[in-house]
């Protein structure tokens, strides 16, 4: 019985095969199995609108989807897409740096299956899963890393505004943070205690 292969290219050996060489076929493996671990690799993807294969080697090293980190670079002048196997099973840790505002698409070499884009501003990172969840139509998975700043200045608090970073404007010396209803955002406002009736009404209830 052959030796056979898995998705990823690591060899898996029959017993009684590669006799002589099964030391160096195990190193070969040890080292696909680092580079999904911990590999990076930089791809340029220059060029007008294409189509990119990444590969997967059988018992061998040489493959350009076989890296745990890949990091996309080039000028770009049209929309990419980057393709892997049908049957690879792993997470990509993955980075847009290339030139020119256009989408740079990750998915399946074939199917209808879910994909990830990079807009043509996203020049940052995904982490992706690609999870070979189906034999025809696979579908990837993904976690943006946003390089997204807080808003405002120095000071400022931050605040959620519509899913996206917003910003309280700092107030005058003695000012506090406090809202005048549910449906209100927070401003800074002037502290002005307790009222007098508040306290009255305090000094009845707790004596």
């Amino acid at each position: 019985m052959a030796s056979t292969f898995s998705p990823l290219g690591i060899e898996l050996m029959a017993t009684g095969e590669n006799a002589g060489t099964w030391g160096t076929k195990t190193n070969t493996n040890w080292s696909i199995i680092e580079q999904y671990t911990g590999g990076y690799s930089a791809k340029s993807i220059a060029g007008g609108a294409q189509t990119t294969a990444l590969t997967i080697v059988d018992g061998n090293t040489t493959g350009t989807g076989q890296f745990r980190m890949i990091e996309f670079t080039g000028t770009i002048t049209g929309n990419q897409i980057v393709t892997i196997p049908n049957d690879v099973e792993t997470f990509y840790m993955l980075r847009n740096t290339t030139s020119g505002a256009n989408t740079v698409e990750f998915k399946y070499a074939t199917g209808s299956g879910s994909t990830v884009t990079f807009s043509a501003t996203d020049k940052g990172d995904k982490l992706v899963f690609a999870t070979a969840n189906d034999g025809t139509n696979p579908d990837m998975k993904d976690l943006s890393i946003g390089t997204t700043s807080p808003a405002g200045t120095t000071g400022q608090v931050q605040v959620n505004n519509s899913g996206a970073f917003g910003a309280v404007a700092e107030g005058t010396s003695g000012f506090i943070l406090t809202s005048n209803g549910s449906a209100a955002a927070p401003t800074f406002q002037a502290n002005t205690g307790i009222t007098t009736g508040k306290a009255i009404a305090m000094a009845i209830v707790f004596g």
